[in-house]
């Protein structure tokens, strides 16, 4: 069996290139114009598929020409797609993004397809969690699925990896479940009430998420890399800076890089190097999946900044 299976959504992204982000009430002509593969599940399980993980990916697509393509792509990375389920008469989840000239992006999503992901139609599907050693998953698929995947996987004895994204309060029963979160700044804080700013912050933060229950706590600090807590002792782990042109699907690229590494056996500073190097690879091209490296990529950045 697969040994990392993402659980996670899909979404066509409409992406179009700005000078800024608009003001309430203006309109600002774009450029460059695209629809291209997206959604967080998707964009972490092609991150992990193309630098080598063994990975399934659970996920609804819709029944139209975007999903079917999408399926067909997910086989075509090497993951196992048998959950990738589609859903009749519906469309596959959207993503609305404007990239700034800074680099900067502004998203709306809707769900479509994804909120089909319900537990009935995970339940046949249970025993590619029991028998992973991880899951990863992410919050634009329906909560309640994500608890039911949570207690599944726990009680297999398999590790639980949340990447909290898009940022939303989670109850402390699902928090109770996990084994690693990884926040960035912003929803560390939504999730403890400590606005995260510095490293003090930022082990304060992971503090609030170990008496929850969570033992490996990693804050992404942009380009300050990441803190990383490990049962309550904490060091920072510094990132790569690089020229970022867009950083559409970066900390999706961390999370898949970094599982991908830890399924290899890498101790947990070297998977983070990994991950930084993938997730600064990302930055310099557009687009979410379009942007992901593959492993030889990573390997000659890491040597080229040894």
């Amino acid at each position: 069996m697969n040994k990392l299976v993402v659980l996670g959504s899909v979404n066509a992204d409409h992406v179009l290139q700005v000078a800024s982000f608009p003001r309430p009430g203006e309109t600002l002509h774009g450029h460059s114009y695209c629809v291209i593969p997206g959604g967080k599940g998707a964009n972490q399980a092609v991150a992990a598929a193309r630098l080598g993980a063994d990975i399934a990916f659970i996920a609804c697509v819709g029944d139209d020409s975007f999903g079917h393509q999408m399926r067909d792509t997910f086989a075509r990375e090497g993951m196992n797609t048998e959950a990738v389920m589609i859903e009749d008469n519906m469309p596959t989840g959207i993503a609305m993004i404007q990239v700034a000239a800074t680099g900067e992006n502004s998203i709306c999503i809707s769900a479509e397809a994804n909120g089909c992901l319900t537990p009935e139609r995970l339940a046949p599907h249970h025993h590619l969690i029991e028998q992973a050693d991880t899951l990863l998953m992410q919050l634009e698929t329906p909560m309640e699925t994500i608890e039911a995947a949570a207690k599944i996987a726990k009680q297999a004895g398999t590790r639980v990896v949340l990447n909290p994204a898009p940022a939303q309060p989670l109850s402390d029963d699902l928090l109770q479940h996990l084994d690693m979160i990884t926040p960035n700044e912003t929803e560390a804080e939504l999730l403890t009430g400590v606005k995260v700013d510095n490293v003090t912050t930022a082990q304060q933060a992971a503090d609030a998420l170990h008496a929850k229950g969570i033992k490996q706590v990693l804050i992404t600090l942009g380009s300050q890399g990441v803190w990383l807590s490990d049962n309550g002792k904490g060091r920072q782990v510094p990132g790569f800076r690089v020229d970022a042109k867009d950083t559409t699907a970066a900390g999706d690229t961390f999370n898949g890089a970094l599982l991908t590494a830890l399924q290899e056996g890498c101790e947990m500073e070297e998977a983070i190097r990994f991950a930084h190097a993938a997730a600064a690879i990302s930055v310099t091209r557009f687009g979410a999946q379009t942007s992901i490296p593959h492993r030889r990529e990573v390997e000659r950045f890491l040597m080229e900044h040894q």
